[in-house]
């Protein structure tokens, strides 16, 4: 069972990562930058954890908006650029990020045993789970309530103001602007917003795997951020959480004997999506589908309470 809560750790790890993306995707904005914001909140809660005995929850919290701030910088001059040039300066950030940890240095001694960044070595013992005799399930349960609340954040953002506010932005810059909305104020609020997201998913995914070093932050890791909302669909949240379980599950896991033939599959996995479903595997057509196929099925089911209950009276 400890495999299936592993790789239940990891679709939950991987849909916030994607879910940091796809609040940015909204406004139109293609960003690589999510692996800079995930590699931030990984070693700073690490850092916490081990060097300070911080407990978890304020070190995941400290992460994730030390990096949301960071991504608050970005925003700034990034977002004022777009298409291509967004996407080279997003990898910029995202390797002077990765560059950076490879030369941090800063250990201290914790109970007889060093801890704490160590440049090419990585970042070891990060063991706050096993330390306090958290087993398999305890994480899993705990990772999920995280991936639950965002997961229930963002599909209330999604049907209120503040989400129109961004899909207009993503829709047709010059149509939202003309309204009143300020172009810039949404996309940095949405760049901040992926960041504090993808900071807590780097600080959770430091916790479970207790080691992380600069070649965890990889340029494949980015693509399979924005991959997961482009292929799921901006439709709607439960997209990027279908594309997740379809590429970390099935392709990553199930199809984990054919090697690094599944970087191939992967992007055939993308050129199809691509040509065959352009908004996504659960675009508009599909989520009305469901909602029909539902509403169907409940009435069909109260229909029938009643008839039991008529027949009862009888």
């Amino acid at each position: 069972m400890d495999y299936y809560f592993g790789l239940l750790q990891i679709i939950g790890i991987h849909a916030l990562l994607g879910w940091s993306a796809y609040i940015l995707l909204l406004t139109g904005q293609l960003s690589l930058a999510q692996v800079g914001f995930f590699a931030i909140g990984a070693y700073v809660a690490g850092i916490l954890t081990t060097m300070f005995s911080f407990h978890i929850l304020p070190a995941l919290f400290i992460g994730s908006i030390i990096a949301g701030i960071f991504a608050f910088l970005v925003g700034f001059p990034a977002l004022r650029i777009r298409g291509l040039m967004l996407v080279v300066a997003t990898i910029a950030f995202t390797q002077f990020t990765s560059l950076f940890f490879f030369n941090v240095h800063w250990q201290k001694e914790v109970d007889g045993v060093l801890v704490g960044p160590d440049s090419t070595q990585g970042f070891r013992e990060i063991r706050f789970f096993a330390a306090n005799g958290w087993d398999t399930l305890d994480v899993t349960i705990f990772i999920w309530l995280f991936v639950i609340a965002v997961m229930g954040l963002l599909w209330w953002i999604d049907n209120s103001r503040a989400g129109a506010v961004l899909r207009a932005v993503g829709e047709d810059e010059l149509a939202a602007q003309s309204v009143g909305i300020n172009l810039t104020s949404a996309k940095v609020l949405a760049m901040t917003t992926g960041g504090i997201i993808a900071g807590l998913s780097g600080g959770l995914y430091a916790h479970s795997a207790t080691y992380v070093d600069h070649l965890t932050f990889s340029i494949l890791l980015a693509t399979f951020a924005i991959a997961y909302p482009i292929i799921g669909g901006i439709n709607n949240v439960f997209g990027t959480l279908a594309a997740v379980i379809m590429i970390q599950g099935l392709l990553v896991e199930g199809l984990r004997f054919l090697g690094d033939w599944r970087n191939l599959l992967f992007g055939l996995l993308i050129i199809l999506v691509m040509n065959l479903k352009p908004n996504g595997i659960l675009d508009a057509p599909l989520v009305n589908k469901i909602k029909r196929l539902t509403k169907h099925l409940l009435s069909k089911k109260h229909l029938t309470a009643q008839e039991k209950s008529h027949n009862a009276e009888s």
